[in-house]
């Protein structure tokens, strides 16, 4: 027979293929080999021969070595029903339908496997379904598996009323447990729990993948009682079960239920843990910050033949990442032999989060195939260092950016107080024509709220508006803010009251909002309004409601919140508390107070503590408190102009003039200056600076000219009001 050649490759492969079957005959019947017994081996009619052809064509097909497969099937002079079988699958793995019935459409004799693999196939490449059903209807003799796999393929179309139907059709003796399962699972993963209750309740023969399907569903919303009822009931249990109610209960936030099931499952010894299984154990152990738990399953991890497992590798590093155990991490790290972009990240993530720059820096410039996950960390781990100028040199190496990437750059400037470059950035990225997301408006809109550019603010609204994302919680969050710290509490509060579902976060924002705009009341109602919904409050909201209080002078109201804290809520106030209660006792005239508050704490106080002091001190011409708190300030802020300024400013108000002077020759001695003041613009999204004395601005001589017009303007108006008076 001569062999037809699709490429020179496969005629070498088959070749060698029939020299080795033809080597295995040979020798069993003891005849040499000989170039005519090579040429005519596929005109063999042995079974042998026929099932390693079938074989091959499998391998071949599942490798996508399709032609070469087809070669074969070709070539072959004589198949049986799993050589046809295997043609029909192998075309459509590799996803040539057209060949799939072509080959379907020539077979001699069609048996129901036949028909099964044809309507598997159709299926699994997303065809014509009503296609499908008309095959499936035109099976002879339909079996269990012919029922399973149509059913499948409405459950994979979302089918569920033709799946139903089908179902209930299905003969009773071909349900049980194929079919119910495919059933169960598809309502399973839909979310419709009833229904698979009720298809699994309907089961006559109930195995351990029905039973294990049901576990995992009830696991998944929370039905833990219901599932442990099934897990119970189960006479024979494998990995994949014990590892759905193991995950279920940690899931759910009961560690030490799930942790125990695992000790029960090592115990009873029938069925092993896979790397599956130590992947959840591993998992929670990190979410719930359980070292020594951690540490034990690593242990059965080394001692297991899983040391190398890569997804186990990765869950370790994130978890001794997590738990700040980076030497731990970095010895996984190391022992492992094959390492994929996960493990890398992982390894740089944890030792970013711990401030450990400069290591995660050497891990990084080491790393092979660098990803965006790998330089948006290192973006982010330079931020946190201040270090802006690396933060930008990274972006500009990177071969690909995204609008994660761009947003990690955006925040870097933010998070520095560079609040300018921070919107010239991000007009940047808009011209760049990368959309932003949620994250990258909430991190620009704090720009805006920190500059006070209400102007750019409403712009950068109408953009969210635009894209739609205006209600997402983060973005709301970030517009009341804006609208806060632009003065604007009118359109912040309503902005507020379009939130579904405020979060504590939305709740502080506004009331803070209120408390810095003046509105006290506001502010204490809104408080009130919160702890009615529940919610719990925490230490930033209490720091926005002194505040409130100290606005609206309600001391003893302030009393009662400050104690509340510890002993309502658990919250221990923390120094910017102590301040905000300095501050109102001080603005209500009660330095005395204040003062003995001051020396209760329990730290020593800040420099915003003492600086509440002295200015109260001033503003009631407590000369001896101001200078207790004049001292403590030049203790914790040596090069600051503050103290010497107000403590000089006072003594000239009380009279004592040469201590005044004194002061302020002290001041001078030591080259100490008050920082200018500064007040800036925004302009056709460019940000104009204005230091006082500062003369560097480019249309110096234009913002003159016009300022000296209008004041001439003003003057005239002034006069002219004098004259009509």
């Amino acid at each position: 027979m001569v062999i037809r050649s699709i490429s020179n490759n496969g005629l070498i492969y088959r070749q060698i293929l029939c020299l080795r079957f033809t080597s295995t005959i040979a020798v069993s019947n003891h005849e040499p080999i000989t170039k005519t017994t090579t040429q005519n081996f596929l005109e063999t009619t042995t079974s042998k021969a026929i099932f390693e052809c079938n074989s091959q064509i499998s391998k071949l097909s599942k490798n996508g070595n399709i032609q070469e497969a087809e070669a074969i099937f070709r070539q072959m002079s004589q198949r049986n029903i799993v050589s046809w079988n295997a043609m029909i699958s192998g075309f459509a793995e590799n996803g040539n339908m057209s060949k799939a019935w072509q080959v379907f459409d020539e077979m001699p004799k069609r048996e129901t496997s036949s028909y099964n693999a044809m309507v598997t196939a159709v299926i699994k490449n997303k065809c014509d379904l009503g296609k499908v059903y008309e095959l499936f209807c035109g099976i002879p003799e339909k079996n269990a598996v012919s029922y399973a796999t149509m059913i499948t393929g409405f459950v994979k179309a979302g089918m569920f009323d033709k799946a139903e139907c089908l179902y209930v059709e299905t003969p009773v003796k071909f349900r049980d447990p194929v079919a119910s399962n495919v059933l169960l699972s598809g309502y399973l993963r839909a979310g419709k729990l009833k229904d698979a209750v009720r298809v699994f309740e309907g089961m006559v023969v109930k195995e351990v993948v029905s039973c294990s399907s049901m576990v995992d569903g009830y696991c998944k919303i929370g039905k833990l009682v219901d599932a442990r009822s099934v897990f119970d009931q189960m006479t024979e249990k494998n990995v994949i079960t014990w590892t759905a109610m193991i995950d279920g209960y940690f899931k759910a936030g009961f560690f030490e239920d799930g942790f125990g099931l695992f000790l029960r499952m090592r115990r009873e010894g029938d069925v092993s843990v896979n790397a599956n299984t130590l992947a959840v154990m591993v998992k929670a152990c990190r979410d719930f910050v359980r070292y020594r738990e951690g540490s034990q399953i690593h242990g059965l991890v080394s001692r297991m033949p899983l040391e190398f497992d890569l997804f186990l590798g990765n869950s370790l590093i994130s978890m001794y990442s997590k738990l700040g155990s980076m030497c731990e991490a970095k010895a996984v790290f190391g022992v492992m032999k094959d390492k994929d972009t996960v493990s890398w990240n992982s390894l740089i993530t944890g030792l970013v989060q711990r401030e450990l720059i400069s290591e995660a820096y050497e891990i990084f410039e080491k790393m092979p195939n660098k990803d965006k996950v790998s330089w948006t960390d290192m973006i982010k781990g330079f931020s946190g260092r201040g270090e802006i100028s690396k933060c930008v040199e990274l972006f500009r190496m990177m071969p690909e950016k995204d609008d994660i990437t761009w947003t990690a750059m955006i925040s870097a400037f933010v998070s520095n107080g560079c609040y300018e470059e921070a919107l010239w950035w991000f007009h940047k990225m808009l011209q760049e024509e990368v959309s932003p997301n949620s994250y990258t408006f909430s991190s620009v809109l704090s720009a805006t709220a920190s500059l006070a550019a209400l102007i750019e603010g409403l712009q950068i609204h109408a953009r969210v508006v635009k894209m739609n994302i205006a209600n997402e919680l983060s973005v709301q969050n970030s517009l009341v803010s804006m609208y806060s710290k632009c003065g604007n509490t009118k359109d912040a509060y309503e902005i507020f009251s379009c939130i579904n579902e405020p979060n504590i976060v939305s709740y502080n924002t506004m009331i803070s909002g209120f408390s810095y705009n003046g509105f006290g009341k506001e502010a204490l109602k809104l408080f009130s309004k919160l702890e009615s919904t529940g919610k719990e409050p925490n230490d930033v909201t209490f720091l926005a409601v002194l505040s409130a209080c100290a606005h609206v002078g309600y001391v003893d109201l302030g009393w009662k919140y400050f104690r509340s804290m510890k002993f309502s809520h658990g919250i221990e106030p923390g120094p910017d508390h102590y301040a905000s209660m300095v501050d109102l006792l001080g603005r209500s005239g009660l330095l005395d107070e204040a003062y003995h508050l001051i020396s209760s704490m329990p730290f020593d106080p800040h420099s915003g503590v003492w600086g509440s002091l002295l200015g109260a001190s001033k503003t009631y011409l407590r000369v001896d408190l101001a200078e207790i708190s004049a001292k403590k300030l030049i203790e914790l802020e040596p090069d600051s102009a503050t103290p010497y300024v107000v403590l000089s400013q006072l003594y000239s108000i009380v009279g004592i003039n040469r201590d005044g002077d004194r002061i302020r020759n002290i001041k001078k001695s030591k080259r100490i200056k008050k920082d200018p003041g500064s007040s800036w613009i925004i302009l056709k999204g460019e940000v104009h600076n204005f230091l006082a004395g500062d003369e560097s601005h480019l249309n110096l001589e234009e913002i003159d000219f016009t300022l000296n017009m209008i004041g001439k303007e003003m003057e005239l108006i002034t006069i002219s009001h004098g004259n009509s008076s």
